[in-house]
């Protein structure tokens, strides 16, 4: 009795799955990630290689594009026992094979302080031939949030010890964060007494450099007035010398005079002596005119 075709196709599903099993196989099974930027992470591509597989090994870690229309990019090659990884410039320094030889079964890598564009698919494929296995895994990195705190027109009030508690699907943290408020300088009050006590500077400056210019002025007119004066004033003249000098000159001429011509004389008043050569109080005058007509007299007898 022959099996009926159906138990022949179970056979021989079960014959293949049995050979399958015996080539090349992607042992590591998470499949999605979740981590906070900057933190590092571990994308697993742990294999195990079987006897058929005598080929050349080769790791390679590709990015999928969200854009089935763009080709994917790969990021980092294990081929030949050696290592090339600078495919993409933006993981330059981030991203590395976990293990130092990953031809023992460990094609993992890291990935270093995470940023958000590193979010996306990641497939990890790996070829001995006639082995071939791939696996996908999904990366998520969740953007930082600053959680900043806005306190407008804050006043000593505000003073204090304020906590900030964040957590997601990532993890928790949490921050404490002293505020001390002051009250504020008044800057308006501050320029205006600057500019006050500038413009009270500048106009004692002024004041003083205008009396030291006036003074000296006055000094020097002083000056330049008195010594006009010592070159305008004459020496006076000796004033007994003249008056004697006049009277000597008369009592010649009335001891020669004759009764003729006494009386044109006798006329003649002193008061012709100039002012500004011979003064004399009122007592001298009438000494002189006293001892005038005394010579007078004298002559006459004569």
């Amino acid at each position: 009795m022959e099996p009926p075709p159906l138990v022949l196709l179970l056979g021989l599903a079960l014959l293949g799955a049995a050979g399958l099993t015996r080539s090349l196989t992607i042992t590591s099974a998470e499949s999605a990630f979740e981590k906070a930027q900057g933190e590092r992470v571990t994308l697993p591509c742990t294999f195990v290689l079987s006897e058929e597989d005598v080929g050349t090994l080769d790791i390679e870690w590709v990015l999928i594009p969200a854009d089935i229309q763009k080709k994917e990019e790969t990021i980092i090659l294990y081929s030949g026992d050696r290592i090339y990884n600078h495919y993409r410039p933006a993981l330059t320094g981030r991203l590395q094979f976990t293990s130092s030889d990953p031809k023992s079964g460990d094609g993992s890598v890291d990935i270093l302080n995470l940023k958000s564009t590193d979010t996306g698919t990641y497939q990890c494929k790996v070829k001995k031939a006639p082995g071939v296995e791939s696996q996908k895994i999904q990366l998520n990195v969740l953007d930082r949030n600053t959680g900043e705190l806005l306190l407008k027109n804050a006043s000593k009030d505000y003073s204090g010890t304020y906590s900030c508690i964040a957590s997601n699907r990532v993890g928790t943290d949490e921050c404490s964060v002293e505020l001390n408020v002051t009250p504020p300088i008044n800057t308006a009050g501050v320029i205006a007494g600057a500019i006050l006590g500038t413009l009270l500077g500048l106009a004692l400056l002024a004041f003083l450099v205008f009396c030291c210019c006036k003074k000296h002025r006055e000094k020097k007119y002083e000056k330049e007035v008195h010594h006009e004066i010592r070159e305008d004033v004459l020496p006076p003249k000796s004033r007994s010398s003249t008056a004697r000098s006049y009277i000597g000159s008369n009592r010649s001429s009335l001891g020669s005079m004759s009764p003729s011509n006494m009386e044109g004389y006798s006329k003649t008043p002193y008061s012709q002596v100039p002012s500004e050569d011979f003064e004399r109080t009122s007592g001298q005058n009438q000494t002189i005119a006293s001892s005038k007509d005394d010579s007078v007299e004298e002559s006459i007898e004569f």
